[in-house]
């Protein structure tokens, strides 16, 4: 008998013990879709029973049995091949505040811009350092809460200040030059 033939299938712990008291962790992934089959073939009750294996908490109260399968089947695929990184799940989080405070997730946000980190842009011949903080930007020796603010002074002009330090997306910006284009193709094709 192998170390993994003394491991059930469904409602095995992760790590099984080997001689001299040290542990080996089940190849997980090997037995993922043996796993993931198993949970189809399961009544409600043992649908359940891996549920708390899995979270280690009761599943919601009157939660549909689809709901069941499926996020039991995250869970043990989280344990087969990793959880999320720490970044997407602030990322995923933050989107998720924003579609509950605003309704709208689709405008596309400028980097994170980390403490220490300098944008360069030469602007009329100079260039032009500005400085990341904690409280936000130093630029020309002063302290400014906004990039955007910073871009007008530079320019005298009202800019996006991500986008005028390059930091904002430029697929959205050539969709937007395609589409004026196609429209002042339009508009000369009627005037012939």
């Amino acid at each position: 008998m192998t170390l993994v033939d003394d491991v059930a299938v469904m409602g095995s712990a992760d790590v099984t013990s080997v001689p001299h008291g040290r542990s080996r962790t089940v190849d997980l992934r090997a037995e993922l879709p043996t796993r993931l089959t198993a949970l189809g073939t399961m009544d409600r009750d043992a649908l359940v029973s891996e549920w708390r294996r899995q979270f280690r908490v009761n599943p919601p109260e009157r939660i549909r049995r689809d709901l069941l399968e499926l996020g039991t089947a995250w869970k043990l695929q989280e344990k087969a091949f990793g959880g999320v990184k720490k970044a997407v799940a602030a990322e995923l989080q933050e989107l998720a505040q924003a579609l509950a405070t605003t309704g709208d997730i689709r405008r596309a946000k400028a980097p994170r811009l980390k403490p220490g980190a300098r944008l360069v842009r030469e602007w009329g011949g100079v260039t032009h350092e500005v400085n990341v903080t904690e409280a936000g930007f130093v630029w020309d020796g002063k302290s400014w809460k906004s990039l955007s603010a910073i871009a007008e002074k530079i320019t005298g002009a009202h800019w996006s200040g991500p986008r005028f330090f390059g930091l904002a997306s430029r697929a959205k910006t050539a969709i937007r030059s395609r589409a004026n284009l196609r429209a002042v193709d339009g508009e000369e094709g009627s005037d012939a």
